[in-house]
């Protein structure tokens, strides 16, 4: 902070961590949330899962979204490299190995701080 003329003047930066901060996985959505998300929708509702992941750097999103789709049979739904997200669609167990993957990855190589997996 600087004091000019009795004025105080506040420099605010953005500063991103290497970190992931929402790893969730959406258990047997609704056909409709599909829909609204501009997603193909599973064939298999019951067993069917969207995975949400945010993260900083944002660029770390393409690094994530390859591990993904390489660890199981997981879609690539959406991938922004410019906010950090990245949505998976596939089978519940194949969300959860793909987030697995990406998580340890950016916990070990590259040396993230991770939140846990969610679910719901």
């Amino acid at each position: 902070m600087a004091q000019i003329d009795d004025k105080m003047r506040i420099i605010q930066e953005l500063v991103p961590g290497k970190q992931i901060t929402l790893a969730h996985i959406v258990a047997a959505p609704d056909p409709v949330l599909y829909q609204k998300l501009g997603l193909d929708p599973a064939l298999d509702y019951a067993k069917a899962a969207i995975g949400i992941m945010t993260m900083s750097p944002a660029e770390t999103a393409i690094i994530a979204g390859d591990i993904a789709i390489k660890a199981s049979g997981v879609e690539l739904g959406f991938l922004d490299r410019f906010s950090g997200t990245l949505i998976i669609t596939g089978m519940i167990s194949d969300v959860e190995a793909s987030w697995d993957a990406v998580l340890a990855y950016c916990e070990e190589k590259l040396g993230f701080v991770i939140c846990p997996i969610t679910k719901t």
